[in-house]
């Protein structure tokens, strides 16, 4: 009993003693000691296991949210194909599910992704427009066209076309952006043209 009594003593003649403790300890002169100490580590654990379980939901938003958006670098004409591809590189990028390299940017990881680009064009011919083709073991499929009229009554005319879309993408597939004209008169500017895409 003379043992109980002198580890829990009354708060004011621990403080007398030159302790001072808070409701859920016990003094021992002028050190405080918890009288539940179990309670502390289990706090300690869900602190652990919270940081723990918030680092797998950030990860794993970040997984969900890969994206790729792409400035424009040079355009290259195919005279045989009619064609002018885009070449491109990189803005801004999160994960490591796309990549691109030159005209082309390749699926890592599948799944459904948007698909979005727009093209400045400065051309006199009466349509312009641009397609968005997905290359997957050999096999070769226009996603989107882009058409829009050009202005014909001023010396130098001037239109965007933009675009988007929802698609599957599977490991491997590879996207491009063409004109499908030949010399295609274009504004290669980050803030007039650009593509991109993102897993949602």
């Amino acid at each position: 009993m003379a043992e109980i009594t002198r580890r829990f003593r009354p708060l004011d003649t621990a403080v007398k003693e030159g302790g001072i403790c808070c409701d859920s300890a016990v003094c021992y002169g002028v050190s405080c000691y918890h009288r539940f100490p179990e309670r502390r580590t289990h706090a300690e654990g869900r602190d652990k296991r919270d940081v723990s379980k918030q680092r797998k939901q950030r990860k794993r938003r970040e997984k969900q949210h890969t994206f790729l958006h792409l400035v424009p670098v040079s355009s290259q004409t195919y005279n045989d194909h009619d064609t002018t591809v885009l070449s491109w590189a990189v803005g801004q990028s999160r994960g490591e599910g796309l990549q691109v390299s030159a005209d082309t940017v390749t699926v890592e990881t599948e799944g459904t992704y948007f698909i979005y680009s727009q093209v400045l064009y400065k051309d006199t011919t009466w349509v312009m427009g641009h397609v968005i083709t997905k290359r997957h073991k050999g096999a070769e499929t226009k996603l989107m066209k882009c058409l829009k009229s050009m202005p014909s009554n001023v010396s130098q005319p001037l239109n965007t076309c933009y675009t988007a879309g929802i698609y599957f993408l599977e490991s491997g597939s590879t996207l491009q952006l063409s004109v499908p004209r030949k010399s295609a008169e274009l504004i290669l500017t980050a803030h007039a043209t650009f593509m991109g895409l993102f897993n949602i």
